[in-house]
């Protein structure tokens, strides 16, 4: 389907509820940025609200809340993406511990960090991304931590940092497929380097590795199956495939709307031929997602570690996890 006018699966309710005001205003007070609103999520409102999510408690509750680390500004410029670019602000020291209260106060169970690009940086912003991390675990230590990083120009030394954070998930996005990459993203990423950060979580973590890719730029079926086969190939446990939505006319255009028909398809060549342990694939599917966090939520409080689900996914066993 092209971009003449988006289809009926495309519609979305605004953001609202009390849940949903009491996270905006505490985050507020402690001025802290969310992907959330920075990168206009479709999702917001749900995953804000705590729907189908039950709390560690069982009472219920517990909303997702994607905090973005190191300020609003990044200092790369990809043209999917609506997050400022450019005019680097100097880091918040306070923010890791403003960050690690916040949870406590929205009373988070799982906590979803990522970042702008912060190539201005000696170590590009890896010591403050490592320090947040622990700031929850420290404080909160039944928080589940996911943190969606950047590549941090593939230096090997500075992904350590943040696995040597020892969150529960570590996420890199590949984005689109290889022939995309350009003009989707900005020149500094590419796929290879991608790939390798994935690679690397994998190699020298124990923990689930996970990564996302947008459809809706033009690409085909095969350089879809490609690029998944290629994630699954450097050891990514967990993949999201979403809806590309122009943000404004300055982004780069929607080629197409897939329908969820498609999604379904994509989800079940992942986790039955490719082996990931979950995909979540839908048209207002995003990185940061809670059928994700769902499924991760579910495995380690069940008490599996990440080579045990591994091993129960190729066995067929597993763990339910309702959207």
């Amino acid at each position: 389907m092209s971009s003449a006018g988006k289809p009926d699966w495309l519609k979305m309710r605004p953001p609202s509820g009390r849940e949903f005001t009491d996270i905006r205003e505490t985050l507020r007070e402690r001025n802290l940025n969310t992907v959330c609103e920075e990168a206009n999520c479709p999702n917001l409102g749900e995953c804000w609200s705590g729907r189908n999510r039950p709390s560690s408690d069982g009472d219920g509750g517990g909303g997702t809340a994607t905090f973005m680390l190191m300020g609003h500004r990044c200092s790369r410029g990809c043209n999917f993406c609506d997050v400022e670019t450019g005019g680097m602000e100097p880091l918040d020291p306070d923010e890791p511990e403003n960050v690690a209260e916040a949870v406590a106060e929205i009373g988070l169970d799982y906590v979803v960090l990522t970042s702008v690009d912060r190539d201005d940086l000696p170590d590009q912003g890896a010591g403050h991304f490592a320090r947040t991390i622990r700031e929850i675990k420290e404080r909160h230590p039944g928080i589940l931590v996911e943190v969606l990083i950047p590549d941090f120009q593939g230096e090997e030394r500075l992904v350590r940092k943040i696995i040597d954070a020892d969150p529960d998930v570590i996420a890199h996005n590949v984005e689109t497929v290889e022939r995309l990459q350009f003009p989707v993203r900005d020149r500094r990423a590419g796929y290879e380097q991608s790939l390798s950060v994935l690679e690397q979580v994998d190699r020298e973590s124990d923990t689930y590795t996970k990564t996302s890719i947008m459809l809706g730029h033009g690409e085909y079926d095969h350089e879809v199956y490609q690029t998944l086969a290629d994630c699954r190939e450097r050891g990514v446990d967990i993949v999201t495939l979403g809806q590309y939505l122009q943000p404004s006319r300055s982004h780069l255009e929607v080629k197409r709307y897939d329908h969820p028909d498609k999604y379904e398809t994509w989800r079940r060549v992942a986790e039955d031929e490719l082996g990931y342990l979950y995909c979540a694939s839908g048209p207002m599917v995003r990185s940061s997602y809670k059928a994700g966090e769902l499924f991760v939520d579910a495995v380690l409080r069940d008490g599996q570690s990440v080579e045990e689900a591994r091993q129960n996914a190729r066995s067929g066993a597993g763990v339910s996890v309702s959207e």
